[in-house]
Parts: structure tokens; C-alpha cells; sequence
């Protein structure tokens, strides 16, 4: 039986819009050229090991990470290595990008076979192999994750899947339970975890309740409040466990394991199978999309290749890789899918259209939504003085850009644009 969590929230009632919950997820058609890009993972990009010429199979390697905070990259189609290119990324940077003209067939690699595991080393070196990030959007090398430093007595499942329109992990419940149970079973086994929970707002209950018929005793069902943002790693884990993740530690320092539902689905399919993540379910949505639904795309293919497959009922005036509380909106439609993107939303005009900005009423709707507790309007106050030492008192870098204050506040003022300027300032001054 779930137990119903009752602790106050913070955050914000948002629409949810979950239309393509019941949308069964479909292949994409194989693209004649992908792009994939080195870069699909916080940490150092991976280093591009193919030529041009050279003949790949699905599963390939293609990029190999360099450094601690790194993530393999693999062939997401069987074809020949056109070249590398560069890419310009949503938050203007500049990435490597190996690109493949597809052959069509899609042959895997025959190298590829299930790992043999015998304990965590051999697990962790495993997952590491197998390219996997965290697929609920930050991109964390998943292997490093699952080595962490201190004793873990609890792992969290995050099925919280808060956003307005995404459903791709609502699917992964669905169509991919017993690969999430292998995988909870192995984090749980290799890591000595004694404890499982499985985490997920109360609208999401029809999936996670046909998930935990496969999951059995593997795991406990938590059913949280239907208020964004419940899936944010510190704010679940304080809804599921009680327990708070102090200033600049990190969830093992409370005993605790987060690992999004479809990521920890991933590493139950590479354990039976040895196959790489070559592809992401992603949720195609919003009004501008002609036929909305959950979408399986190879890694790296365009993001228009997706939506011409979907549909367009008139050109998009805005498109965002994510969510609409914290996707980024992209520059253009060629733009390649990576691994952590688990949503396309495409809009018209009309949704596109910002309000007009006021001046600050001083209402402090912002400082009591904010999940973290911040003080929004003082940071904001001391961002516009450059008093960098009380933008470090007002412990701005607890911000998760959540988007949620500049979703409550009536002046409609870019709010969680002004707090990134004040992380980039702590930044700034911690270097000087």
C-alpha cells in the first residue's frame, strides 16, 4: 500500500497537461544523417575516436570519455562517419559533433554482449561502458553516481515526472517495467542498499501502480503532492525521507540514492543485453504538434526530423528541448536530441507570446514559492548593488532554477533568468 506524504509544500501548482500519458511510445524512422554531439553529460566532453570514412555499427563506440566527470558516447545508426562538426549549443557554447549518414539498416555491433558482473567494481565499470547519464535532464555520468563515497541505506526512485506535458517517463513505467525492477534489483545488490522507494506524484498513480506490480518487493511506492517541483533531487528526497541535504553536500551524505525511473530502466537493459544508450524516448507536444505522443529517437537525429514525423499544424514560433518550467529553447530545429532530453515542445505564436513585464509590487509571491526557501526579492535587490558577499550570505547558489518564482510572480519579471546572473556572480567572485 502507498503511503500519501502530507508535509507542506512549497513550489507551485502548475497545469499539467499530460495529454500523451496514454500515447504508447513509437519508433522514429531510421534519419538518413545524425549528429551526435560529444558534449551529452555535465563534465569534461567526450573525445571523438572515429575518422572520416570509418564504418560504424549501431552501438559503436564513437566517444570516449575523458576524465572523472565523463560519459562514453556510441553510434546511435549503422552508416559511415561523414566528419566531425561544431555545434552551437542552447547556452551558446560551442561542442563536437561525430556525424553518421545512415545506412539504413541499423545493424548492431556484434562486440556488444551483456556485461559480466560480480560485484560493484565490475558493476560500476559496467555502467560506466554503457555511456549512461541521468536521464531526467541534468545529464549526471550515471557511473559516478553509483560509486559514491559513503554508506547509502536508501535508493529513490524519482517517478515524479512534475513538468506540465512530459509523460516519457509515465511511459517507462508502462513499457519498461521489468527492466526497471532488473535495475533496481543489481543498484540495490552491488551497492548494499537495504532500502527502495519509488517516488511519484499522485496523478502519476495508474503508472507507478502498474510498475510496482513488477517491481514487487523490490521497491516501496512513495505517492507525493501533485506540485511542481517534486522531482528536484533535495526537494524529493525531504518529501520521501524527512532528511535535508545540507548546504554543499550531496545525497550520499544523508545515506541517500536518487536515480530518475527511466534512467535506472536503463541500466536493467544494459545488464541483460550489453547494448549501449543509442536511443531516448521523448515526449512531442504543445500546440503547434499535429499529432502529440511519446516518440523513440535515435541519439543525435534533428529535432525537426521529430516534429515533421509528428506533425506541424503551422510553423513553430518556439520550440524547447525540455519542459516548459526549465527547457531550453533552441535556436533552430537542427539542432541534435541528446541523451537527457526527454522532451520536444513546439508552440505557436499565441503560447509563445510573454507577457509584458511590470515593476516588482513587492508581494513576495516569489519568496514563498520558492522550494529551497530563498529570499528571492533580496538576492535579486543585492544582484542590482553587485554586493557579492550577500548574494553569498542569501546562500544563492541553493537555486535549482526551477522556474517556479518566475511562474508566480504577478509582474511576470524574468525571475529565474536574474537568479542564474546571480550564481554566474559567485562564480565571478569566487575566481577573483
Amino acid at each position: 500500500m502507498a503511503k500519501w506524504l502530507r508535509r507542506p509544500s512549497l513550489g507551485a501548482r502548475v497545469p499539467h497537461h499530460k495529454g500523451t500519458a496514454d500515447s504508447a511510445t513509437v519508433d522514429l524512422p531510421v534519419p538518413a544523417r545524425v549528429r551526435i554531439l560529444m558534449q551529452q553529460h555535465i563534465g569534461a566532453p567526450a573525445k571523438p575516436v572515429v575518422e572520416p570514412g570509418a564504418q560504424v555499427l549501431v552501438g559503436t563506440r564513437i566517444g570516449r570519455a575523458d576524465g572523472a566527470f565523463s560519459a562514453d558516447v556510441h553510434a546511435s545508426v549503422s552508416g559511415t562517419v561523414a566528419g566531425l562538426e561544431e555545434v552551437t549549443m542552447p547556452d551558446g557554447s560551442r561542442q563536437t559533433a561525430v556525424v553518421i549518414d545512415a545506412d539504413g539498416r541499423q545493424a548492431w555491433d556484434p562486440a556488444l554482449q551483456a556485461p559480466a558482473v560480480t560485484d560493484r567494481k565490475s558493476f560500476v565499470a559496467a555502467i560506466a561502458r554503457s555511456g549512461l547519464v541521468g536521464l531526467g535532464g541534468a545529464g549526471f555520468p550515471t557511473a559516478v553516481k553509483l560509486d559514491p563515497k559513503g554508506k547509502i541505506d536508501t535508493l529513490l526512485i524519482n517517478a515524479a515526472e512534475c513538468e506540465p506535458y512530459i509523460t516519457s517517463d509515465s511511459r517507462e513505467m508502462r513499457e519498461n517495467a521489468d527492466n526497471i525492477r532488473r535495475g533496481i534489483e543489481a543498484v540495490r545488490r552491488y551497492l548494499d542498499i537495504p532500502a527502495c522507494l519509488v517516488v511519484a506524484e499522485r496523478r502519476n498513480q495508474a503508472a507507478a501502480g502498474a510498475l510496482m506490480q513488477a517491481v514487487g518487493g523490490a521497491a516501496r511506492l512513495r505517492l507525493v503532492k501533485n506540485r511542481y517541483p517534486q522531482g528536484a533531487e533535495k526537494v524529493l528526497i525531504e518529501k520521501a525521507t524527512g532528511r535535508v541535504v545540507p548546504r554543499g553536500k550531496l545525497p550520499a551524505d544523508v545515506g541517500v540514492l536518487v536515480m530518475n525511473v527511466s534512467t535506472v530502466g536503463s541500466v536493467g537493459s544494459y545488464l541483460a543485453d550489453g547494448r549501449p544508450l543509442v536511443t531516448r524516448r521523448v515526449t512531442v507536444a504543445w500546440d503547434a504538434v499535429r499529432r502529440p505522443g511519446n516518440i523513440r529517437v535515435p541519439l543525435g537525429v534533428a529535432v525537426q526530423d521529430v516534429l515533421d514525423f509528428c506533425g506541424l499544424s503551422q510553423p513553430p514560433a518556439k520550440v524547447l528541448a525540455g519542459g516548459p518550467m526549465m527547457g531550453l529553447a533552441l535556436e533552430n530545429t537542427a539542432f541534435p536530441l541528446l541523451k537527457q532530453n526527454n522532451a520536444i515542445l513546439a508552440m505557436t505564436e499565441g503560447a509563445a507570446r510573454l507577457p509584458e513585464t511590470q515593476p516588482c509590487i513587492r508581494c513576495s509571491r516569489c519568496n514563498a514559492g520558492c522550494p529551497m526557501g530563498l529570499m528571492v526579492t533580496d538576492i535579486l535587490g543585492a544582484l542590482e548593488h553587485r554586493r557579492v558577499e550577500e548574494i553569498k550570505k542569501l546562500q544563492a547558489d541553493l537555486c535549482i532554477e526551477c522556474g517556479v518564482c518566475s511562474y508566480v510572480c504577478p509582474a511576470k519579471r524574468p525571475l529565474t533568468q536574474r537568479m542564474r546572473l546571480a550564481k554566474a556572480a559567485l562564480r565571478e567572485g569566487g575566481k577573483q
